[in-house]
């Protein structure tokens, strides 16, 4: 790991932020015996170096804790696949405004089932998409039954959205990207802005 990359243990070990000290083992038994490297058909010597390294974290509670402060910090900070023009605002990229916002839910579903939604807020932070421009592609979303809301009325990927996903991600690189780069737990986000009040791409 380079000295300054940030690595999502959660997202890597596929679990919650609030997973219980119990499911953090019984994860990492499950991950460890498939990508040790002495497994001859799914052995992988630098996840299985990942997963323990997640492992001796967040088995224990001071180590969690402050990792914690850092993913708070780190989780902030805009998806820095989303500043790529290809989701520029218009409607040359609405499709794929669209089908990123599916692939957050579609992430967030696999790695956080007991709370798979995305508020508003989050998927304006996640996304460097103003709510403005988040508006047409989430009732579109909705309209089609890819998306839902739940009772707190954050958006979250129905089964059809989720099968949409897996169709169509191998025509969008970049996303397909994001998503194994999710399961490395290294995704990258952007720096915060350097000077305060900077714009966002896509603000008037």
């Amino acid at each position: 790991m380079e000295k300054d990359q940030f690595i999502d243990f959660y997202d890597l070990m596929q679990i919650s932020p609030r997973a219980e000290a119990e499911t953090v083992q019984r994860v990492y038994r499950m991950l460890s015996a498939r990508y040790h490297p002495d497994n001859p058909r799914t052995g992988d010597r630098d996840h299985f170096v990942r997963l323990s390294q997640a492992y001796q974290v967040l088995s224990n509670g001071g180590k969690r804790a402050a990792y914690d402060v850092q993913y708070q910090l780190h989780n902030t900070h805009p998806i820095a696949v989303f500043e790529q023009s290809e989701f520029a605002a218009g409607i040359d990229g609405e499709a794929n405004r669209r089908m990123g916002i599916l692939c957050l839910l579609y992430n967030r579903r696999r790695s956080n089932p007991d709370y798979p939604g995305y508020a508003i807020l989050e998927l304006e932070a996640a996304t460097f998409f103003p709510r403005e421009h988040l508006m047409f592609p989430l009732w579109y979303l909705k309209d089609a039954d890819l998306i839902q809301q739940d009772d707190s009325s954050n958006f979250v990927i129905t089964s059809r959205g989720a099968d949409y996903v897996e169709k169509n991600l191998s025509s969008y690189g970049s996303l397909h990207q994001l998503l194994k780069a999710a399961e490395a737990g290294n995704i990258e986000r952007s720096a915060p802005d350097p000077e305060p009040g900077a714009g966002r791409r896509g603000d008037a």
